[in-house]
């Protein structure tokens, strides 16, 4: 295939359009012609795959060939402005409505671009003349603010574009909005044609069952900042850095300014080069850090959401969730700001550090949009929740600790297995934390040389210890607090008395001699 250009946004004057593109455009126009003139109409395309350059080329011919006027709604402002200039690219001149705008010279445009809280002032103000609009477009349709507008043009065609049609509020369903969704290129396609890159995930397993879920449906900020800011989580993030994207530019997203912040104190602490971005910043400030991101070779940016969208850098080599969602548009659009392609720049990097993928699927997985479009609620009530999620993780023992069980063929101990076998046998529930103990016990003993090396290596075990408690409590139903701390003390107390009772014996049955004196 042809080398492409950094970013597939960069075609001039309606021209060179790619094949999916031109498609899409001719099945929005046949909806367009076939529909009344107050239709709805919503077009999916994934991040990257160029939906400005669709819908700006297709405002340029709808300008050619109809008598009336085109509007273009952001929710953003640099989205405004990006899709002001892709317009003016396209030979479309158009007008920018702000605060600021002086709309005097309105009857002199045919296509206006405007943030959706200052459209909606200025047309309950009056200032802005919208009896000629007959082309509406949303960017970015799944979030839910545009849809107070729609009584303004109940007479104007409306296309929305979005990555994920899925409504950002659950409780207004995006079908209610649309007459109908046309689902164009999928991920796979645009990777298998060299359009985006194919993302490599590294998910690690993390406990997550502390976190609240806010009215929003998402997890509030507050229980996120609790978790992702302590010791143990910004060193899970850091050492997940080193080991998959050390040297790579890298974008951490986070839910909470002060976990970024934490977040740029631990990898400046490191000596790494990292700036951190968040909302409360001057345009002046942010256009600085963003210049020095995409300037400086091995950058880290930290931030807190505003990058999802409007937001491109081709040279992202590494995304990292520092967070979780519920929100499967999010976790599209956080993935996707990696994902567009450049010169060598085949793959990019994904570290999941919030089980986004075990709740999601791969980012770029077969997903039906039609059926999530006609049933959201389907769809989001198979989404597993976070303590069923978690119920099914398989502990991995840390690198460094596996090394010191390197005599042991099968350090991994199916406790959820184990007790349906036991059960099934007629077997009382106690019986599996008797063979879980007799396996933890084998282990140490096969690498130790005297009862005090298996002791040493017992204490080591703690988190797989609690990691099989946890199972086997969920198992059998029980799960208080009190009653697991009990079940977990007992475990390691009886752990080192079999230890010390058996270690002799053991020993000269695993190793095939007595353990010298």
């Amino acid at each position: 295939m042809s080398e492409k250009t950094t970013e597939l946004e960069e075609i001039k004057a309606g021209k060179d359009l790619y094949s999916y593109q031109k498609e899409a455009i001719d099945k929005i126009f046949k909806s367009f012609d076939d529909a009344p003139e107050d239709y709805h109409l919503l077009y999916q395309l994934p991040t990257g795959g160029g939906k400005t350059v669709i819908f700006s080329e297709l405002v340029r011919q709808y300008l050619k060939n109809h008598k009336k006027k085109a509007l273009v709604l952001t929710h953003r402002i640099e989205l405004c402005k990006q899709t002001s200039k892709m317009l003016t690219e396209f030979n479309v001149a158009n007008k920018v409505v702000d605060s600021k705008a002086n709309l005097d010279d309105q009857e002199n445009y045919s296509c206006f671009v405007a943030m959706v809280e200052t459209l909606n002032n200025r047309l309950n103000d009056e200032k802005f003349d919208i009896s000629d609009i007959g082309l509406v477009i949303i960017d970015e349709a799944h979030y839910n603010s545009f849809t107070k507008l729609f009584e303004f043009f109940d007479k104007s065609f409306i296309l929305g574009v979005t990555a994920t049609p899925l409504s950002s509020n659950i409780k207004l369903p995006m079908k209610d909005n649309y007459n109908e969704l046309i689902v164009g290129e999928t991920i796979a396609s645009l990777i298998e044609n060299e359009f985006l890159a194919r993302a490599e995930v590294f998910s690690y397993n993390v406990g997550l069952t502390s976190l609240e879920v806010g009215a929003n449906g998402d997890y509030t900020v507050k229980s996120s900042e609790d978790l992702y800011t302590n010791n143990e989580m910004l060193g899970m993030l850091v050492q997940a850095y080193e080991l998959h994207s050390k040297g790579k530019k890298t974008l951490i997203f986070n839910n909470g300014i002060n976990t970024s912040i934490q977040v740029f104190a631990a990898f400046k602490a490191a000596g790494y080069p990292i700036a951190h971005l968040d909302n409360t910043y001057s345009k002046t400030d942010r256009k600085m850090v963003l210049k020095w991101f995409k300037e400086t070779p091995h950058a880290i940016l930290t931030s807190v959401s505003i990058l999802t969208t409007g937001f491109d850098e081709p040279t992202v080599n590494t995304i990292i969730l520092n967070r979780a969602t519920k929100s499967l548009a999010l976790y599209y659009q956080m993935i996707g700001r990696g994902s567009r392609i450049l010169n060598n720049k085949p793959t990019f990097s994904v570290i999941d550090l919030g089980n986004n993928l075990h709740r999601f699927g791969e980012w770029g997985s077969d997903l039906d949009w039609q059926k999530i479009f006609r049933s959201p609620n389907y769809y989001l009530d198979k989404i597993l929740g976070d303590e069923e999620l978690e119920s099914n993780f398989k502990y991995e023992m840390p690198a460094d600790l596996r090394a010191e069980f390197s005599n042991s063929e099968e350090v991994y101990f199916d406790m959820k297995k184990v007790y349906i076998a036991s059960i099934s046998n007629g077997e009382s529930s106690k019986v599996v934390l008797e063979k879980s103990l007799a396996h933890h016990a084998k282990i140490c003993i096969e690498n130790s040389e005297d009862v005090y090396d298996a002791y040493d290596l017992s204490k080591k075990l703690s988190d797989d210890i609690d990691h099989r408690i946890d199972r086997y409590a969920k198992c059998i139903c029980r799960s208080t607090h009190n009653f697991v701390t009990w079940l977990k003390d007992d475990y390691r107390t009886k752990l080192r008395f079999y230890l010390r009772d058996n270690f002799d014996r053991d020993f000269e049955i695993i190793h095939g001699r007595p353990p010298e004196e």
